[in-house]
């Protein structure tokens, strides 16, 4: 590692990755361990259904895709960097990275919209659900910005940003590989390690033991009835769940 790095990247870019990484683990099989029955997404999805799904399923759609490129781009960068040798072959892959990336904003603007304007929702969004939400609004806005302002993201991320993560991984960090590049990707970095930092204590903890079933399940029903003597309503869920 370079001597001369700067103070700032020190911090971001290995303090921050390996202290986001611990809490991550350490929260996440704590919570697991004797926490197990708060692994819930508290889902609002019973107040309001139509809304719900116009938001989760265009977010969860683009998320997951943008998703699987960057493992892809860091399990096997050299048959990336291949791949992306024929022009028209990564036209297309930045063309899709960007649309999906599009897409998932576009669910979570939505998502955000729901909350802000049907009170039921309000209510039951507390502090870290308003928290969780900025720091994807930042992450995707970030990845959005890096596709537009930083072109042929998927060759570089293949040839700066896997290495840098390699060397984390084997404990010998290099943050040359990063430090020069674009405050755009600087910012896509640093958010995506809070996020990890962060998901922990959040109800977003459920997608590390349960398979999210928005995008295939049918719309839930909902009946709201009083069991007799009972002064509080009971909900009774039909559909698959």
């Amino acid at each position: 590692m370079n001597s001369g790095a700067n103070f700032i990247d020190l911090i971001l870019f290995i303090v921050l990755p390996y202290l986001a990484m611990f809490t991550f683990f350490l929260v996440s099989i704590w919570r697991y361990s004797g926490l197990k029955f708060t692994y819930s997404t508290l889902s609002s999805q019973f107040l309001e259904n139509n809304h719900h799904f116009w938001g989760m399923v265009p977010f969860h759609y683009g998320i997951i895709v943008v998703l699987l490129g960057h493992i892809v781009a860091f399990l096997v960068p050299e048959q990336l960097l291949l791949f992306n040798r024929v022009a028209l072959r990564l036209y297309i892959l930045e063309i899709s990275a960007l649309a999906f990336g599009l897409l998932s904003l576009i669910g979570l603007t939505s998502i955000i919209v729901r909350r802000f304007t049907d009170s039921k929702i309000r209510k039951v969004t507390s502090t870290v659900d308003w928290i969780v939400l900025g720091l994807l609004v930042v992450q995707i806005t970030a990845g959005v910005g890096v596709a537009i302002f930083n072109r042929w993201g998927s060759s570089w991320f293949a040839s700066a940003m896997s290495p840098y993560l390699w060397s984390l991984v084997f404990f010998r960090p290099e943050i040359e590989f990063v430090s020069g590049l674009s405050f755009w990707v600087k910012l896509h970095i640093v958010n995506a390690f809070l996020l990890i930092g962060f998901l922990p204590f959040t109800r977003l903890v459920h997608i590390l033991v349960i398979p999210n079933p928005y995008l295939w399940r049918k719309p839930q029903v909902v009946r709201w009835y009083r069991l007799r003597g009972k002064p509080s309503p009971v909900n009774s869920h039909t559909g698959r769940r």
